[in-house]
């Protein structure tokens, strides 16, 4: 396939960009600078311009830009980042494709999106029909979703990548935590009950490349592993894995002090399951945590 990739540069973007060249697609990538070579096309999202002959040579688009929502403490600005940075790119990508004629659209719109959707469901599991729930994540959601829906109307294909938390020793979930655990002075954070969505990074990469190919699936689809944990027993099994203890639990308030707003979606139990992948039969290469 010819894919247009938006968010290349990211943690999730590079892999995923140098796995589908492996797979011998013509990946281009959007770049908010001046393009470094013939695979790399101009675009300012928050602008809403881009070329629409650039995505008319697209047989699927991949959009995973948005800025980091563990990178930086929150605050008014970073919180404007994170809504806006998501917003606009998947509204100049979905109202570019819609302004096609329809000879001319890619087939597939593989947007991102997150498990921050469903907000705080404590031990209530849900999958992808479950509502929107409360909280600044979950509304971002809510609105980056909805900004795809010009494609959408126009016949696209779209899979909103309602992703969990990719566990990659570079970044993520896992990078920040690696060296307080090996330092044995790490543990769960606050009362350790929260769920956490994980799935592992071959298991992003190949899901999303499933979805890639699957003509029948569409709209919201859970990328997590098919069996979440408590961040309890995440932290005990990292710690197994480490061969260090972890016994200094981390409380709520320490959060609130070093992460500010983050705070309170880190402490936020989020017990999701992958109903769309787990139908389609999606082959998981690492089910469990130990995995």
């Amino acid at each position: 396939m010819r894919i247009l990739l938006a968010g290349a540069s990211g943690f999730l973007g590079t892999r995923l960009a140098d796995v589908l060249v492996r797979d011998e697609h013509e990946v281009t990538r959007l770049v908010r600078r001046a393009p470094g070579g013939p695979q790399e096309r101009r675009w300012d999202p928050a602008a809403g311009q881009l070329d629409p002959a650039v995505v008319a040579e697209a047989d699927a688009v991949i959009n995973l830009a948005g800025a980091g929502v563990g990178d930086k403490r929150w605050n008014d600005d970073y919180r404007r980042l994170i809504r806006t940075s998501r917003v606009d790119s998947t509204t100049t990508l979905a109202t570019t494709i819609a302004g096609l004629p329809a000879a001319d659209r890619p087939r597939v719109l593989l947007n991102s999106s997150a498990v921050g959707w469903y907000g705080n469901t404590g031990d209530r599991a849900v999958e992808e029909d479950a509502p929107a729930g409360e909280g600044f994540l979950a509304d971002v959601c809510r609105v980056w979703e909805a900004a795809t829906r010009p494609a959408e109307d126009a016949g696209v294909r779209v899979v909103r990548l309602r992703t969990g938390l990719p566990l990659h020793r570079d970044g993520g979930l896992l990078k920040p935590q690696l060296l307080p655990f090996k330092l044995g002075i790490a543990g769960r954070l606050g009362s350790g009950r929260q769920w956490l969505p994980w799935i592992s990074m071959a298991d992003w990469l190949d899901a999303t490349r499933f979805l890639l190919d699957r003509d029948d699936l569409a709209g919201p689809v859970n990328v997590v592993g098919p069996n979440p944990v408590t961040n309890a027993e995440f932290t005990r099994e990292l710690a197994r894995q480490l061969h260090r203890p972890a016994v200094i639990p981390i409380p709520a308030l320490a959060l609130k002090v070093v992460l500010g707003g983050f705070s309170h979606e880190a402490l936020t139990s989020t017990r999701v399951l992958p109903g769309v992948l787990t139908r389609a039969a999606y082959p998981y290469h690492h089910p469990t945590l130990p995995q």
